[in-house]
């Protein structure tokens, strides 16, 4: 393989030793390498968390945002330059739980963008509490009798919510993980993997060897198109499925509504009569 363009030699980690976002990075860099996507069209938008780190470690435009508010400013790149290929990316925090409306609505609209979730079930960055996906019963430095909740479904939501490309992958399975993200990145509409990785430091519940005893992968012949049958999957608790659990192909998106050409935002022309009236609606 040549050179991966996206990688940034030398650059200082702000991870810890044995993070799981190191292998989720270098599996994202390879599959965009793999899907020879060019820089220049590549932007990046996280929000804040160690997930929400990436970006800063990939070799193309990036945009770090504020806690949960990842997707508004992915959907605003998006709308303003169709030709873009555009992630947003963050930890289950902060997509599923300062971010969740925002996530709910970006479903409902259909953008083109992908949508990458580090889900390690724990927020890392402000040292270990509870996130909306943490396990029932995990102690953490906030809950010290254990999570009492039970935890946030994404892909329950999201099925059921009719998002067009659903999937879950997990780190300790570096293959599997690239060919689902190439073909969420791929995918014509909003694509959703929730990525498992483990906090090493704050949670010592689902580490590699717990998410490893405690998924599968979908067998061949299952058929991702099946709503229903994908919802079935979604509730599993026994054990977690891992790949492409739902896709619906074909659904019209935002930007098709909207009637956004292909021409980026900065390259049309506005007559000056078109700005008095555009200034006068907005008055």
């Amino acid at each position: 393989m040549t050179e991966n363009p996206f990688d940034t030699q030398g650059k200082k980690m702000g991870w810890c030793p044995g993070c799981g976002n190191y292998r989720l990075l270098d599996v994202l860099k390879d599959a965009l390498h793999e899907l020879d996507i060019e820089q220049r069209s590549l932007v990046i938008v996280s929000g804040i968390g160690q997930g929400a780190k990436t970006p800063q470690y990939v070799n193309a435009h990036m945009f770090n945002g504020l806690h949960g508010r990842a997707l508004p400013v992915a959907m605003g790149v998006k709308l303003s330059n169709r030709n873009l290929v555009v992630i947003a990316e963050s930890g289950d925090g902060c997509m599923y739980g300062e971010g969740g409306n925002h996530l709910l609505h970006a479903i409902r609209r259909n953008y083109d963008i992908t949508v990458i979730v580090h889900d390690n079930m724990v927020y890392g960055l402000t040292k270990g509490q509870a996130s909306p996906t943490s396990q029932l019963g995990m102690k953490t430095s906030l809950q010290v009798n254990g999570v009492m909740l039970e935890p946030f479904n994404p892909i329950a939501v999201l099925v059921a919510l009719d998002a067009p490309f659903v999937a879950r992958a997990s780190v300790g399975d570096s293959e599997q993980t690239k060919e689902i993200i190439k073909q969420a990145v791929s995918f014509k509409g909003l694509a959703v993997v929730d990525i498992f990785q483990p906090c090493v430091i704050f949670n010592k519940m689902n580490t590699y060897q717990w998410f490893k005893e405690n998924t599968y992968y979908l067998p061949d012949d299952y058929d991702s198109n099946d709503r229903t049958q994908a919802f079935e999957k979604a509730i599993e608790t026994e054990k977690l499925p891992l790949g492409v659990i739902y896709r619906r192909d074909g659904r019209e998106l935002y930007e098709d509504l909207l009637g956004i050409t292909h021409i980026p935002l900065y390259e049309h022309e506005v007559s000056g009569e078109a700005f008095e009236k555009m200034l006068a609606e907005y008055r």
